[in-house]
């Protein structure tokens, strides 16, 4: 009796170990698009809004949802608490903070932290140049998280009940 338990333990705990990385790879591409989103909102509120950017990311983190609203979310609260701060300073906190708790990876980090160089710092036209060109390679990093996760989604939840038996079966 107690080695069918354990057994069933064993499989459960492949099963959602192989569950969890099938939805890490699941998620990526929506935050990507959740960041791309926000992104666009940015631009049109520092190009048409023409609000202080502090007011611009609590405006566009009160639209979003998820990893995305949590980062311009944070990145709003730092420009309130943290006066001395500049807006790349602020940024890059933000990002630094919330970037452990998403399935985004280091490319789309690059990224983010590269426009936070720009926030704040020039003109209207310039930070919209530079917003369309974090969008554009954003898109094409969601394209490739697309890609793997048609890829290997399916695979790594197979493999997640496959393990948890191959286990089972060479313990007993």
């Amino acid at each position: 009796m107690f080695k069918l338990v354990g057994a069933f333990l064993i499989i459960l705990a492949g099963t959602l170990i192989g569950m969890q990385l099938g939805g890490y790879l699941a998620h990526r591409p929506l935050q990507i698009r959740q960041l791309r989103t926000g992104l666009a909102l940015l631009e049109t509120e520092i190009t048409y809004g023409a609000r202080p950017l502090p007011e611009a990311l609590a405006s566009i983190a009160q639209r979003l949802t998820g990893s995305g609203a949590r980062l311009f979310a944070q990145a709003a609260e730092l420009f309130a608490k943290e006066s001395e701060w500049t807006a790349n300073d602020c940024w890059r906190r933000a990002v630094y903070q919330v970037w452990p708790r998403t399935a985004l990876k280091n490319p789309e980090k690059d990224i983010v932290l590269q426009l936070g160089l720009v926030l704040g710092q020039s003109d209207r036209e310039d930070q919209r140049k530079h917003i369309r060109l974090a969008c554009t390679n954003l898109e094409h990093e969601e394209i490739n998280a697309r890609e793997n996760q048609q890829r290997y989604e399916k695979m790594c939840r197979s493999l997640g009940v496959l393990s948890g038996v191959l286990l089972v079966i060479l313990l007993y």
